[in-house]
């Protein structure tokens, strides 16, 4: 953890900066977790929650670019503080971006609410449990300072990145199978997307975690290759 300052509201600055992005992010796993939801149990009332709920996110993401740029402004921060500092500005970025995916996949619940149900529906909530708790541990090692448990989260990407492959391979197989299963494969396929893309914007923040604290990307560390 960064060490106090000797002004205290340069301390009080920085916190409040930490619990914005805690905020932020708590709103975008709820986002997450309820968009999969609507999307399980055909429900349009609450995709249609989940979209009006873009909008509390995106005025977070503004809200903690001004604090960040006002601690820039006012206390000229420097090492540590400089990171944290700057990684806020791009954390709330990648959080905002995965806000925007969650609204993404309520609006394809919406279409998909139409639909005759497609077996892949009962595997994109598996992939959803990947992606949520790679959030919420990224969360974690953001409030805890936990570099440790940034990259554990950074590395299960991969079996999501699996999980999105073996599902795009299935749904290509029901679409050739059945012709009037193309629209709602489409929907899967975007929806699965968007899950692995948000557990791309997750490791950007572990990333970002471990930069913050030690100035080294976890990308250039060796177990990055194994």
């Amino acid at each position: 953890m960064p060490k106090e300052h000797i002004v205290s509201a340069y301390d009080t600055d920085i916190e409040n900066l930490t619990r914005q992005i805690i905020e932020m992010g708590g709103l975008v796993e709820h986002q997450l977790a309820q968009c999969i939801k609507a999307l399980t149990l055909r429900d349009i009332d609450l995709a249609t929650r989940v979209m009006d709920g873009d909008d509390k996110v995106d005025q977070l993401e503004e809200e903690i670019d001004k604090a960040a740029i006002r601690i820039l402004a006012t206390r000229q921060p420097m090492a540590v503080d400089l990171r944290l500092v700057a990684m806020a500005l791009k954390i709330s970025n990648d959080l905002e971006r995965m806000a925007d995916y969650a609204t993404n996949i309520a609006r394809r619940a919406v279409s998909l609410a139409d639909t005759p149900p497609v077996k892949p529906l009962y595997t994109i909530p598996l992939m959803s449990e990947l992606a949520q708790s790679m959030v919420a541990d990224v969360l974690d090692a953001y409030a805890q300072r936990d570099t440790t448990k940034a990259v554990a989260a950074w590395h299960r990407d991969k079996q999501l990145d699996e999980m999105y492959t073996g599902l795009f391979r299935e749904l290509v197989t029901y679409m050739l199978e059945d012709p009037r299963n193309i629209t709602a494969c489409i929907d899967l396929m975007f929806c699965a997307k968007h899950l692995e893309r948000i557990g791309d914007h997750a490791c950007n923040i572990a990333e970002k975690i471990h930069y913050m604290m030690h100035g080294q990307r976890i990308n250039r560390m060796p177990q990055a290759a194994e």
